[in-house]
């Protein structure tokens, strides 16, 4: 029986293929999920995901996660669970570097659709 093979991935050097901010790329897809890489700098726009966690974690740089009714300071190696149907909005105010790991038909604005919204995620 052959084996196949386990794609690697280098999280780090990865990030050197992303180029635009708020722009999500696919590193992996587990069981359902993915686990997606973006640059991240300025605001995004606040918005939800219905019935679905989100999970956000730091690998370079820092952002704040507001929530309607408080703020969460992120740095590398913070990690934070959005819980399904909360608002928030991330604001990094130089580019950080995220990991999220979310359900792979979860668009990125949530239940808000703007120019903003990637429908369509690369694959690294």
């Amino acid at each position: 029986m052959g084996k196949t093979p386990v794609p690697k991935l280098n999280i780090p050097s990865a990030f050197d293929k992303i180029t635009d901010h708020w722009s999500p790329h696919i590193a992996a897809r587990v069981n359902g999920q993915e686990v997606r890489l973006a640059k991240i700098e300025g605001a995004f726009e606040w918005h939800r995901h219905d019935g679905v966690d989100e999970a956000f974690f730091v690998i370079k740089g820092g952002f704040t996660m507001r929530f309607r009714d408080r703020d969460v300071a992120m740095g590398e190696g913070d990690f934070i669970v959005v819980p399904a149907g909360v608002e928030h909005m991330p604001v990094a105010e130089e580019e950080c570097w995220i990991m999220m790991i979310e359900n792979a038909d979860t668009l990125n604005t949530g239940e808000n659709v703007s120019e903003r919204t990637k429908r369509s995620l690369p694959q690294l």
